[in-house]
C-alpha cells in the first residue's frame, strides 16, 4: 500500500482550501477533488468520510489510494490525460463499494441554460434546477444517478445532504457555477426515494438545511425532506389534450365543482378518488373540477393555500405519478381539471423558501413589501427577475408534467395592490406614488402571455376582488391576461340578498339586479366557493331565511337564477345536496347521513344541481353568449314589490331561453309578463317541482303566447310563479 511519502507536495490540496474544504465552507470542491492535472502527471483526490479503505480502479487494475487526513484519500498517478475510473470504498464491517466519482463529472447545467437562468427566461427551470434523475455513459460503462442544482446566489457554500451520505454536510459539497447563483452536483447511484436537503452556510456563518424549492415530491408533513422523483407514468388523455386546443371557453359550457381532496371523502388517495371522484363528478354533470391547492404544505388547516414546495404535489393522498392518474381519470371522462395557484405570497417555516440563503431571496427585502402580517406570510419579491422565473415556469410544469387544464391563481388583489390589507405607514407607494404594484402588474401579465402561448386553451383564473380595469382584457391591450375572473360582487351581493327574509328583500331589489349593470366587463365566473362556508360563516344552507321548506325552496332558486345568470359557474363540495354544517377540512362531507339532510330535501337539491347542469351543458341559450350582451334580455327587472326577476337568454345560434324568479314568499298565479317575440315557451325546469322536494304546484307544460302587448312588449304572456322558486321555459316560434 503506499503511503504519504509516495505523494508530491502538489498531490495535496493548499492549506487554505483544505481549511474551507473542513469546515464545509468552500465554493469549489470541484478545483480540489476529482481528477487534476499536475506537474508530474495527476493526482485524483476524493474525501470519504469514515471509509477504511479506498481503491482506485481505472485500466483493469486497482491503485490503493493514500489517506493524509481529514477523511481525505489521494492517489498520484504518472499519466496525464483524463480516464475514466471508479473508487472501490471499503465501510467498516462491510464488503467494497464500487462508485463513481461525483467530482468527475461536467455539470449537468449549460451555457445556455445558466444564461437563460440569469436572464429569468428558463420556461423549463423544473429540468435543470432541483433534482433530476440522469444517467452518464462513460468508457467503464453508464452511470445512473441524480443532478442536484439550486438557485442561492447569497450563500457561502451549500452542501447535499440526504440518506445518501448521512446527512453529513462535509461529504458532498456543492460547486458555484461562475457568478450565476447556481450551485450544482451530480451524484451517482442516487436513485428515485431518496431523501435529501441543501445545507447551506449563509455569509454570517449560520447554517441552514433548506428543503428544495424546485423538489418534485417531498415527504409527507410533518415530514420536511424533499425526496429525488422520476415520472413513469403514461398519459391516455392525448385526444382530451387536442380537443382542448381549439376550445374557446367564452362559447362553451363551463360548470366547476370545487374541491378539497382531504375532506370529499377522508383516507381517499390520488387513486381512490381516480375511480370515486371521478364518477362523482361525472354523475353530478360538472364539466370541470377545481382542486383547491395540491402543491406541497407543511399546515393542513391552510388547506393549501401556503405553499412550501411549489414544484411538488402534496405527498398526503400519493405520490405524484398517482396524481397523474386522477387528471388522466378525469380527462378520459370528458372532465377538465383545474388547481389553485398561489403565486402571491408563501409560508414562513424556516426549511423551505423564506430566507432561503440568509437574506431576503424570494421575498422582499422590505417588510412593507415583503410580508403579509394578516396571513403570516412573506410576498414574493415580483421585480426579481429569477423569482419571476421561478413562478412562470412553475405555472407551465403543472401544465406540462400534470396536464393541467387551468389555473385559479389565488388572492390576486393581494398582488396588485401594495396596501392591501396594510395600514398607513405600512407600505411603500410605486416609483410614481400610486398604490399600484408595477411589478406584479408586469408578472401576471408575463405568466399569462406565456401561458396561453405555450398553452392554448388552458386557463388563467383570477380570484380579484376588487374593481381593477382589464384583468381579462389581454395583455396586448394593456389587460393582465386572464382568461376568467371570478364575479365577487355578484356572490356577495347575491348571498346577502337571499339571506334576507322574502318580506325585507324588496327594500334590496337593487342588489340583485346591480350585477347585470357590470356583467360584460370581465369575462366572469359565478363562485359560491368555500371561502363562503367557512370561519363562522356557516353553510349556504344556513344562510337561508326560514324553516327547512323555505331554506331547501330558497337553495334551490338561489342555484336556477346562478345558472341562468351569464357567467361560468363554481359550486364548492357539498353545496350540490345543501350540506347543512359549515365546511371543515377535518370531516369527510356529510353524504346522506343524519348531520347532512333532512328529509328528502337535499336529495331534492341534489337532483336539482345534476339537472341545471345538463340543461347548462345541452342548451345554447345557457353557455354560447356569456360574455356578449346580446345574450340577455331584462323583461322584468322593476317588480320590487313581488320579488319578481325574469328575463330571456339567447343563444349564439338565436335559440332562447325564458327564465322566471319568484324570491318572494307568496306565489303569483296569474302573473302577465311582456316578451319581445311570441311563441310556444315549454317548460323545461321548475325548481318548485315535487321531484324536488318543492311544493308541486301544477304548472302547465307549455304555454302560448299572446299578441296583446304588455309593459312596452308587442307580447305577453300569462304565468304561474310559485313562491321562492325559478322556472326556464324554452321558446318555440
Amino acid at each position: 500500500m503506499s503511503d504519504v511519502n509516495s505523494l508530491y507536495p502538489e498531490d495535496f490540496i493548499p492549506e487554505s482550501d483544505l481549511d474551507l474544504l473542513r469546515n464545509c465552507s468552500h465554493w469549489a470542491p470541484h478545483d480540489f477533488y476529482g481528477w487534476h492535472s499536475t506537474p508530474h502527471g495527476s493526482v485524483i483526490r476524493t474525501r470519504q468520510i469514515g471509509a477504511e479503505h479506498v481503491e482506485l480502479l481505472i485500466d483493469g487494475t486497482g491503485v490503493d489510494m493514500v489517506p493524509v487526513g481529514d477523511d481525505i484519500w489521494i492517489a498520484s498517478l504518472e499519466r496525464r490525460e483524463s480516464a475514466d475510473y471508479r473508487f472501490a470504498i471499503t465501510w467498516p464491517g462491510q464488503s467494497p463499494v464500487v462508485s463513481a466519482d461525483p467530482y468527475h463529472f461536467l455539470p449537468t447545467l449549460g451555457e445556455q441554460d445558466l444564461y437563460f437562468i440569469n436572464e429569468g427566461r428558463h420556461e423549463r427551470l423544473w429540468e435543470v434546477l432541483g433534482a433530476n434523475v440522469h444517467t452518464y455513459q462513460t468508457t467503464m460503462g453508464s452511470v445512473p444517478g441524480t443532478s442536484f442544482a439550486v438557485w442561492a446566489p447569497n450563500a457561502r457554500s451549500i452542501a447535499l445532504i440526504g440518506d445518501f451520505n448521512g446527512w453529513n454536510p462535509a461529504q458532498h459539497p456543492m460547486r458555484a457555477l461562475g457568478s450565476t447563483g447556481v450551485w450544482e452536483i451530480f451524484l451517482p447511484d442516487v436513485a428515485p426515494g431518496a431523501r435529501y436537503k441543501f445545507a447551506i452556510l449563509t455569509q454570517d456563518g449560520t447554517r441552514k438545511e433548506k428543503a428544495d424549492p424546485l423538489a418534485k415530491a417531498t415527504e409527507v408533513p410533518p415530514g420536511t425532506a424533499s425526496i429525488v422523483s422520476e415520472s413513469h407514468y403514461e398519459w391516455n388523455d392525448a385526444d382530451w389534450l387536442a380537443r382542448r386546443a381549439d376550445q374557446d371557453v367564452a362559447t362553451s359550457p363551463m360548470s366547476i365543482y370545487e374541491v378539497h381532496l382531504g375532506s370529499w371523502r377522508q383516507g381517499l388517495s390520488y387513486r381512490d378518488l381516480a375511480t370515486e371522484l371521478v364518477s362523482y363528478v361525472v354523475d353530478n354533470g360538472f364539466t370541470h373540477v377545481e382542486f383547491m391547492p395540491v402543491a406541497e404544505h407543511p399546515f393542513g388547516g391552510s388547506w393549501g393555500y401556503q405553499i412550501s414546495g411549489y414544484y411538488a404535489p402534496t405527498a398526503r393522498w400519493g405520490s405524484p405519478d398517482d396524481l397523474r392518474a386522477l387528471i388522466d381519470a378525469f380527462h378520459q371522462a370528458g372532465i377538465g381539471v383545474i388547481i389553485d395557484w398561489v403565486p402571491g405570497h408563501f409560508p414562513k417555516d424556516d426549511f423551505a423558501l423564506a430566507r432561503f440563503d440568509g437574506p431576503a431571496l424570494y421575498e422582499h427585502p422590505d417588510w412593507r413589501r415583503g410580508e403579509q402580517r394578516d396571513w403570516g406570510t412573506h410576498v414574493f419579491d415580483f421585480g426579481r427577475r429569477e423569482v419571476r422565473n421561478f413562478l412562470v415556469a412553475n405555472a407551465l410544469y403543472w401544465m406540462d408534467e400534470f396536464h393541467v387544464d387551468g389555473l385559479r391563481v389565488d388572492a390576486v388583489a393581494s398582488m396588485l395592490y401594495l396596501d392591501y390589507s396594510r395600514n398607513e405607514g405600512e407600505w411603500l407607494p410605486n416609483e410614481f406614488g400610486g398604490r399600484e404594484n408595477l411589478d406584479a402588474v408586469q408578472f401576471l401579465q408575463e405568466v399569462n402571455a406565456t401561458v396561453h402561448r405555450v398553452h392554448p386553451g388552458v386557463l388563467t383564473i383570477a380570484e380579484e376582488s376588487t374593481s381593477w380595469p382589464g384583468v381579462t382584457a389581454p395583455t396586448w391591450a394593456d389587460g393582465l391576461g386572464f382568461s376568467l375572473k371570478w364575479n365577487m360582487g355578484w356572490m356577495n351581493d347575491t348571498l346577502r340578498y337571499f339571506s334576507l327574509d322574502p318580506v325585507h328583500r324588496s327594500y334590496h331589489h337593487n342588489e340583485i339586479t346591480f350585477s347585470m349593470v357590470y356583467a360584460y366587463s370581465e369575462r366572469y365566473v359565478l363562485p359560491f366557493s368555500h371561502d363562503e362556508v367557512v370561519h363562522g360563516k356557516g353553510s349556504l344552507w344556513g344562510r337561508m331565511p326560514g324553516d327547512t321548506w323555505n331554506k331547501a325552496a330558497g337553495l334551490r332558486a338561489l342555484y336556477g337564477y346562478m345558472y341562468s345568470h351569464p357567467g361560468k359557474k363554481l359550486l364548492f363540495q357539498g353545496q350540490e345536496f345543501g350540506q347543512i354544517s359549515e365546511w371543515s377540512e377535518a370531516t369527510t362531507l356529510p353524504f346522506g347521513d343524519a348531520e347532512g339532510w333532512e328529509g328528502e330535501y337535499h336529495a331534492g337539491i341534489h337532483l336539482l344541481v345534476r339537472d341545471l347542469n345538463r340543461l347548462h351543458r345541452e342548451e345554447p341559450t345557457l353557455h354560447t353568449q356569456d360574455f356578449e350582451p346580446s345574450g340577455f334580455q331584462w323583461l322584468k327587472a322593476d317588480d320590487s314589490a313581488n320579488n319578481i326577476l325574469a328575463y330571456l337568454r339567447w343563444g349564439s345560434d338565436g335559440s332562447a331561453i325564458l327564465v322566471v324568479n319568484n324570491f318572494g314568499g307568496t306565489s303569483q298565479p296569474d302573473y302577465v309578463l311582456g316578451l319581445p317575440v311570441g311563441g310556444r315557451f315549454d317548460l323545461i325546469l321548475n325548481s318548485d317541482a315535487a321531484v324536488y322536494q318543492g311544493a308541486g304546484n301544477d304548472l302547465a307544460s307549455s304555454l302560448h303566447s299572446s299578441d296583446q302587448g304588455w309593459d312596452n312588449q308587442p307580447h305577453s304572456l300569462h304565468l304561474h310563479i310559485p313562491a321562492m322558486s325559478t322556472q326556464y321555459y324554452r321558446l318555440s316560434r
